[in-house]
């Protein structure tokens, strides 16, 4: 989830778990798992973003440096395939402003394995919606990242074992 250039940039160094994602992905294509892509977007003008919304405002307000082609890129080594899904969201939770919960419904999938940027933001929230929607959760904690590392760990050491298994890419690939 969110692993655009926009939000990946956010880290002093994406290469860790961008190289843990990858392998996340070929593992669940290995195994037959859907790999979901949940990408967060906008349309020309940002009419989807209240001027009241504290996390995106400032995208409508143009006073973020932002080139929109840059922000949507995808690094080769964890870019979709054809067969994947892919769900445009509109807010931090990949429920939120999608039809994730519909395709999911529809594939019959009840269980979520959670890899993303950012730990706190998109990953939690994701999470916690998911939880509440009484879903099967495994969050990979080395194929998560946030700019703060601390708050990283809380939430895959104290949080996140509450509502989903937290293992690592490599325990999941066992």
């Amino acid at each position: 989830m969110d692993i655009q250039a926009a939000v990946v940039k956010i880290l002093k160094d994406a290469r860790p778990v961008l190289a843990s994602i990858a392998l996340a992905i070929e593992t669940a294509r290995t195994r037959n798992i859907p790999v979901i892509y949940v990408f967060l977007g906008f349309r020309k003008g940002f009419p989807e973003i209240s001027p009241d919304n504290k996390s995106f405002s400032q995208l409508k307000k143009g006073t973020m440096n932002l080139d929109t082609e840059e922000a949507v890129r995808i690094d080769p080594a964890v870019a979709p395939r054809p067969g994947d899904i892919i769900v445009n969201k509109k807010r931090v939770s990949a429920f939120v402003g999608s039809d994730l919960e519909v395709v999911l419904r529809a594939s019959g999938i009840r269980h979520l394995v959670l890899t993303g940027i950012a730990t706190s933001g998109v990953v939690l929230s994701t999470l916690r919606a998911a939880a509440d929607m009484d879903y099967v959760l495994t969050v990979l904690s080395d194929g998560c990242a946030d700019a703060d590392e601390e708050v990283h760990r809380v939430l895959t050491t104290k949080i996140y074992p509450r509502q989903a298994q937290v293992i690592t890419v490599a325990e999941w690939g066992e």
